[in-house]
């Protein structure tokens, strides 16, 4: 697979995501800039520009109206995806570490750091889509403080049902998205170490986790069972599902400081390709030259885009091989 590559950023990539149909890729790094691509060829249609700090996470509305980003300026943004205006902005006494749209788009999620005596929390707008998209409330419709410890990754179930959101001590949360109240409490990963991904199915009834303790975890929404456990031999930043196939993939990749050789092959700076069922590694694809932080997979399950401490983006179009592999098993069951 020849890949695309995006060259943006000037400092390392936080987040990407693809627009519900997969014809943009948003991109959002380090340095302020909020950058967006055409998935065809890969140019750049644009940059936002407003925020004051590393930009750490980002998300598009269903409708692509609108477009999230959360900040080290201690700001949500909400940006007009057409014109590239932004639209509002909201403040917090914090960093913003997430921001998730609901499934129906209706609500905004963001998760805040906790810094100088401030809890960590996870809040909750209502979201408007008139003919005048400033027109947006200040209001927070829920709050959640995360008193034991702080939230570091969050998103939404199906239905917009529950906030599931990924801590710093390896544990994952439900919550009430009505009312905020927990209600599941599960240790996903080992105690202490911290989630650092949280991504959903296509349908929301379960997500996968990435942790610093080399594993990646499938669990289920409803009762936070864990189905699967990926194994990896290096901290995973993130992990994504793919549709079409059954494979999930990792990212991640020892820091730059914690490694004694720079050659790339020493700090396992591929993106690893796993079969979701038999949790077997299947591949790896090389190319960054430091630790994956993001992955994103095509809405179609067609490609997959990956975001690295080098501060390139990779596009990656998956070829006919991948389509075609199949275990045994499952080559059965086809004939069947």
């Amino acid at each position: 697979m020849r890949p695309v590559l995006l060259s943006g950023h000037e400092r390392s990539l936080n987040q990407i995501k693809y627009t519900p149909d997969g014809d943009l890729l948003f991109s959002v790094a380090k340095d302020k800039n909020v950058c967006a691509w055409f998935t065809s060829n890969g140019e750049r249609l644009g940059t936002y520009h407003g925020h004051q700090g590393a930009v750490w996470t980002v998300d598009v509305s269903p409708n692509t109206r609108l477009l999230a980003t959360g900040a080290a300026d201690n700001n949500v943004k909400l940006w007009n995806i057409k014109t590239g205006e932004c639209v509002k902005t909201w403040g917090f006494p914090t960093a913003v570490k997430r921001v998730e749209f609901s499934e129906d788009g209706t609500q905004l999620l963001a998760v805040t750091e906790k810094r100088m005596g401030y809890l960590g929390t996870i809040v909750v707008y209502d979201i408007r889509y008139g003919e005048d998209l400033s027109d947006q409330t200040d209001e927070q419709s829920l709050r959640i403080e995360c008193e034991r410890s702080k939230a570091t990754v969050a998103a939404w179930s199906y239905l917009s049902k529950y906030i599931i959101a990924g801590h710093e001590d390896g544990t994952v949360s439900q919550y009430d998205a009505k009312s905020g109240e927990l209600l599941l409490d599960a240790e996903v990963h080992d105690d202490g170490y911290q989630v650092n991904d949280l991504q959903m199915s296509q349908d929301r009834t379960y997500f996968i986790t990435a942790g610093k303790d080399k594993q990646a975890k499938l669990v289920t929404c409803r009762d936070l069972e864990i189905l699967k456990t990926y194994k990896a031999d290096t901290p995973l930043n993130t992990a994504a599902i793919t549709p079409k196939k059954d494979f999930v993939i990792l990212g991640g990749g020892q820091a730059a400081m914690d490694v004694t050789t720079t050659s790339a092959r020493q700090g396992k700076f591929e993106a690893r390709f796993y079969h979701k069922i038999f949790e077997d590694e299947i591949g790896r694809v090389r190319g960054h030259f430091g630790p994956l932080n993001t992955i994103a997979v095509h809405p179609q399950g067609t490609a997959y885009a990956s975001g690295g401490e080098d501060g390139y983006v990779r596009m990656h179009a998956f070829d006919k091989p991948y389509f075609d592999f199949m275990y045994e098993v499952e080559r059965e069951q086809a004939r069947r």
